[in-house]
């Protein structure tokens, strides 16, 4: 048998069942729990719906052993519960019997959340977009007095690169694309890297997309899962919401920057990294699935993931969007 098989069944995160979760969270809170005990689509941890006896819904996650150390997500677990405490819309994880929100099984962290239902908008209408400016100026107004332990810097030269290192070093590419892949990737860390020269790094969300924003009817947004929180740039924790490139999401961007100046001031100049930012996201996301087939021996989010034909796609993509990186006018106006 593989040797990283027989880690994985020695491993208490690949040996969970329900009578084990059910037993680990009723001796976590003190509470009991029904018998339901529903896995939760993640590609990475492991997560399960329960319920407590009173009829609350609780949702608990068990991070993926090797991913993050303790300390990375008590900095995680910290962050939540002070933006919770400022009143800020987020869903903070629940303390546990011994007064801490990061509870341990056999070298697996665990912890509970409150079951908070909602729904997801992949398209905003204009004051909605006023209101993740706020939401977000919020988040960043605390983040900004905090520097994440053991997270990703999210830079060119630091992230980016060390995404890029673990792709060729693993071998997950096929030999005779490799080199088109480390000329790219060098020469795209080049490009970029000076315009992340002095910009401001703080504790972002650093997965803000749509799925990771809810809406509650009558209240607002709920900003969630701050598995992947970073030290990086404000503007990250924005583009990937915007319905385009840049250049065709003016609108979205001064509605979006409107409601967040109501908190807190932007650079506008770090605008121009919106693009850079995408082309990190494309190496992220390869070096992410990557991560699956390590410990998991595929990718459940990208079945063909290290084929030919894919590597072919992701080359295509990252070339076309860097040769778009080097076309871009530097902005004007407002755009500085």
């Amino acid at each position: 048998m593989n040797s990283m098989v027989d880690a994985r069944a020695r491993s208490a995160f690949h040996r969970l069942t329900p009578d084990l979760v059910l037993d680990l969270v009723e001796k976590a809170l003190g509470i009991r729990c029904t018998n339901l005990c529903r896995p939760l689509a993640s590609y990475i941890n492991r997560v399960y719906e329960l319920e407590a006896e009173d009829g609350s819904g609780l949702v608990v996650k068990f991070y993926r052993p090797g991913r993050w150390s303790r300390d990375a997500l008590a900095n995680e677990h910290d962050f939540l519960l002070e933006l919770a405490g400022r009143e800020i819309p987020v869903i903070a994880p629940m303390l546990q019997a011994e007064g801490s929100s990061l509870g341990e099984h056999q070298g697996t962290c665990f912890a509970v959340f409150p079951k908070c239902g909602g729904r997801s908008w992949d398209e905003y209408n204009e004051e909605q977009w006023l209101e993740i400016g706020r939401l977000l100026g919020r988040v960043h107004a605390v983040g900004a007095a905090r520097i994440p332990e053991g997270r990703i810097v999210m830079a060119p030269d630091r992230s980016t690169r060390q995404q890029a290192d673990y792709l060729l070093a693993g071998k997950f590419i096929p030999p005779e694309l490799a080199p088109q892949f480390a000329d790219l990737t060098t020469e795209l860390i080049a490009a970029i890297s000076p315009l992340f020269a002095g910009v401001e790094m703080i504790s972002i969300h650093g997965d803000c997309h749509f799925s990771n924003l809810i809406y509650r009817p009558g209240e607002s947004f709920y900003l969630i899962d701050f598995d992947d929180m970073a030290l990086g740039p404000p503007v990250q924790d924005f583009w990937m919401l915007l319905p385009g490139y840049r250049e065709e999401s003016g609108a979205e961007i001064e509605l979006f920057l409107e409601g967040y100046e109501t908190f807190r001031d932007f650079d506008r100049r770090t605008l121009r990294l919106i693009e850079p930012l995408r082309a990190m996201r494309y190496i992220h996301y390869m070096a992410w699935c990557a991560y699956q087939v390590a410990e998991e021996g595929l990718s459940r989010v990208v079945p063909d993931f290290g084929t030919r034909d894919y590597w072919q796609r992701e080359l295509r993509d990252l070339g076309e969007q860097l040769a778009r990186i080097k076309a871009a006018p530097e902005p004007q106006g407002n755009w500085r």
